[in-house]
């Protein structure tokens, strides 16, 4: 069974981390650890219909934030990598500098150090030139940045539609075919 890390920090779209853990419960053959901060655990409250309990009870495995003496902050956990959805600024930040001081930021440079995969749902707009050097220097790091901007090629009817689309894709990032993504077709051949 393969180990995928879901962080939920606190920037707005705490329901991309819960729907990419109901996507693993739901393909089976994946054990997810999660790790919510305690602003995330608030958007959770403030975005969504679940408790913080109710999201915790989705994962495999709960880790606790503050908590670098985890198993995932050892290179010697193997995981298939990590998903942060949504991803903050300030964790943006911790994870382009390597600051770990808390769960999240140290699974993720972690995972960057021994060249697994961490996609980083970044969510915050406008951007300023800070924000693009933070994004700059995590893909230098080895992250891949992947703001969840909605396809409409698929005509969604529902914002639900919608976040599905969005997290399926942020999890084909990680290797994980979602069957029920709706993808980009391809043209039709051209007639003789």
């Amino acid at each position: 069974m393969q180990r995928l890390i879901i962080a939920i920090s606190g920037a707005s779209g705490a329901i991309y981390g819960i729907r990419a853990l109901q996507m693993l419960r739901q393909l089976g053959g994946f054990e997810s650890h999660l790790i919510v901060s305690p602003s995330g655990a608030r958007t959770i409250i403030e975005e969504t219909d679940h408790t913080l309990e109710q999201v915790r009870a989705m994962a495999d495995v709960v880790h606790e934030y503050r908590d670098i003496g985890s198993p995932l902050s050892s290179g010697s956990f193997a995981t298939l990598g990590m998903l942060v959805a949504p991803c903050s600024i300030k964790t943006l930040s911790g994870i382009a500098h390597s600051y770990d001081s808390e769960l999240i930021v140290r699974a993720a440079d972690v995972c960057l150090k021994e060249r697994r995969r961490v996609v980083l749902m970044l969510r915050e707009t406008p951007l300023h030139a800070g924000h693009i050097d933070l994004m700059q220097q995590a893909t230098r790091n080895g992250a891949i940045i992947m703001p969840p901007v909605p396809a409409f090629y698929f005509r969604p009817a529902s914002i639900a539609e919608l976040v599905d689309q969005t997290t399926s894709r942020a999890l084909s990032l990680l290797g994980i075919d979602v069957p029920s993504a709706q993808h980009w077709k391809e043209p039709p051949a051209p007639q003789a």
